[in-house]
């Protein structure tokens, strides 16, 4: 491999490709205090129809700052959850692909295939001890088929969506994850494990998995769940993929992937604690918070910023439904909860900014408004050079809202410590 992912690397969206300057800076105050993380720009095919761009501009946008702010460590472009029908607009831009398999997930591969498998990892059957897992564990021949049986098929998909990446961009010219999160259960140690073994197999040079873990990751919002068992499940997956990466010869670089990352406050320090426990890396997106950012500054600005803050509210809330309909797997709004828009009108820019900004310690802190605009950035797409020249208007609010975002409530938790 020629693209060889750092140790830490943090995906940020930038909806409106206008703060990747912003962002970059909060990578650049963590590098003050002696840390090294490495900016991967991302959006999916799904923002870029949502808000009519094309790949093309997240990779102007981010190289500009690049080359503004003088960076010389690495930065890569992600193309967030593509697949066969969608990964060709991708292609000239990016050079990390998130392969989103789900579809895949639980279609049953043949009996032929299964039995290939079993055949060739006598290794999965059995007692399995896997260090950093406190007791072993026992699988037979029915269980590892059964298992395999669920995501051959995915491992397959994601093999053939990798295949075309790299007969169009050459091999080593790009960074691979796959996404195995969007599935009902979180994998058990013995289900990633087979996974990765198929991976293996398939000869796919995988650097970051984001396998699912308990609970809800809804966007924009703090994580919903057990945390001291997603701490195990964590864990769990650290111990697993150091096992398959020697067992496996997988890159040794391979690291867990979190999606919809942004804001899950409490479960960073699980996190922090356990990559420091494994020395392991780690990769986390956080996609939509830097639109909340926008949204915020514009609020703060007060004047033409605050009205414009407020209209977006207001459309979103009257447009709900379609615009919640694509996120329904990942939001939990009580409409209850949600002010008129007649109320929000009468705001100031410090009672928005109280509602929207996520401080779980301000009693005016509302997530189910959060949620919404988290999920209505079309209504500002439909705003065109409207909304556009406010964040030029407005950039000295925005940006340094942006910047202390992701530093101070994101890489500094998770981190820096």
């Amino acid at each position: 491999m020629s693209v060889i992912l750092e140790k830490f690397t943090f995906g940020v969206g930038d909806r409106f490709a206008h703060q990747a300057k912003a962002q970059l800076q909060a990578f650049i105050q963590a590098e003050k205090k002696g840390v090294d993380i490495t900016p991967v720009w991302n959006k999916s095919n799904r923002e870029h129809l949502i808000v009519g761009s094309k790949p093309e501009s997240l990779s102007q946008a981010a190289n500009r700052a690049v080359a503004g702010l003088a960076w010389q460590k690495s930065h890569y472009i992600d193309a967030d959850h593509i697949n066969l029908d969608t990964v060709d607009r991708f292609l000239s831009c990016s050079d990390f692909f998130t392969i989103d398999v789900a579809d895949s997930i639980g279609q049953q591969a043949t009996s032929d295939e299964v039995e290939k498998f079993l055949d060739t990892h006598p290794e999965l059957i059995g007692t399995i001890a896997i260090e950093g897992i406190g007791e072993p564990f026992s699988t037979s021949r029915a269980q590892i088929g059964e298992i395999a049986a669920t995501y051959l098929l995915a491992v397959n998909q994601a093999g053939l969506i990798y295949d075309h990446i790299q007969s169009r961009k050459g091999s080593g010219n790009f960074a691979t994850e796959i996404s195995m999160d969007e599935t009902d259960n979180p994998q058990t140690p013995p289900e990633l494990l087979v996974i990765l073994a198929a991976i293996a197999d398939r000869k796919i040079p995988l650097q970051t998995i984001a396998p699912k873990f308990s609970g809800r990751f809804n966007k924009g919002v703090d994580y919903v769940g057990d945390v001291s068992r997603f701490e195990q499940e964590f864990n769990d997956d650290l111990a697993v993929i150091e096992h398959a990466v020697k067992a496996y010869s997988l890159p040794d670089n391979l690291k867990l992937s979190v999606h919809s990352g942004s804001d899950k406050f409490s479960i960073y320090p699980a996190i922090r604690k356990a990559i420091i426990r494994f020395d392991a890396g780690l990769h986390v997106k956080t996609a939509g918070t830097t639109w909340l950012e926008e949204i915020i500054g514009l609020a703060e600005a007060g004047g033409n910023g605050l009205i414009l803050a407020r209209e977006i509210y207001a459309e979103a809330l009257a447009d709900i439904d379609a615009l919640c309909a694509p996120y329904a797997t990942v939001i939990d709004i009580d409409r209850s909860r949600l002010p008129e828009s007649i109320v929000v009108d009468n705001w100031s820019g410090a009672q928005f900014v109280s509602a929207l900004r996520h401080d779980p310690g301000n009693p005016d802190y509302n997530q189910h408004l959060r949620q919404l605009l988290h999920v209505g950035f079309k209504v500002a797409a439909k705003m065109g050079s409207r909304y556009t020249n406010a964040l030029q208007e407005f950039e000295p609010s925005i940006s340094a809202n942006v910047t202390e975002n992701l530093f101070q409530r994101h890489m500094q938790p998770l981190f820096i410590g």
